[in-house]
């Protein structure tokens, strides 16, 4: 293959997904631009979410990567099924590793907020932010995640070209949309934080 051929794969992949990039990130600036009033209900949720960005694209991105990774070594069938092993500890291992970096996120955000004394929410409330989020979002990213790269793979597609900007960009949206259900899920069951 030409270096020119190997250009032209790669624009031909990688442009829809950057396309997708770019329209997740802008729907994601909306739902955060919409957050006002989560924002004004826990102090130093704006703090957090930076972090837990981060965490939803790095962790599930690596995801993305060992399954891509055991599909090109043929150690993992292009098929979602949940009896394989390999699969299931894949995806509960990054569950588990968003859930553990969202609490981390969490704590130290309240503790350098104190520090500064810029009197964030109580631990509990911010910790149940982030631990709902990281939730609802660790399962939601996994089987896009799951999906995205079976399917790529399945129509000739590299995964790890699909697997970086959509990850990352639905890990913006859906843990955005995510942080605002979190809120009022905290908040409805702590009676207001």
């Amino acid at each position: 293959m030409s270096v020119r051929d190997a250009a032209v794969r790669a624009y031909r992949e990688g442009l829809p997904a950057l396309a997708a990039s770019v329209f997740g990130g802008l729907l994601a600036g909306l739902v955060l631009g919409g957050m006002r009033g989560e924002l004004r209900a826990v102090p130093g949720l704006l703090v957090l979410i930076p972090a837990l960005l981060a965490t939803r694209g790095n962790v599930y991105g690596s995801l993305g990567a060992r399954i891509a990774t055991g599909l090109h070594q043929g150690l993992v069938e292009p098929r979602v099924e949940w009896g394989d092993e390999r699969l299931r500890g894949a995806v509960a291992a990054a569950i588990g590793n968003g859930l553990l970096a969202s609490a981390f996120a969490a704590t130290v955000a309240f503790l350098v907020l104190t520090l500064l004394a810029r009197d964030p929410a109580p631990y509990p409330t911010l910790l149940g932010v982030a631990l709902v989020a990281g939730l609802f979002s660790g399962v939601t990213l996994s089987t896009v995640v799951v999906v995205l790269v079976f399917a790529g793979y399945r129509r000739g597609r590299d995964p790890d070209t699909l697997v970086g900007p959509i990850v990352t960009t639905a890990g913006d949206v859906f843990g955005l949309a995510f942080l605002v259900l979190a809120v009022r899920i905290v908040l409805g069951l702590g009676g207001g934080g």
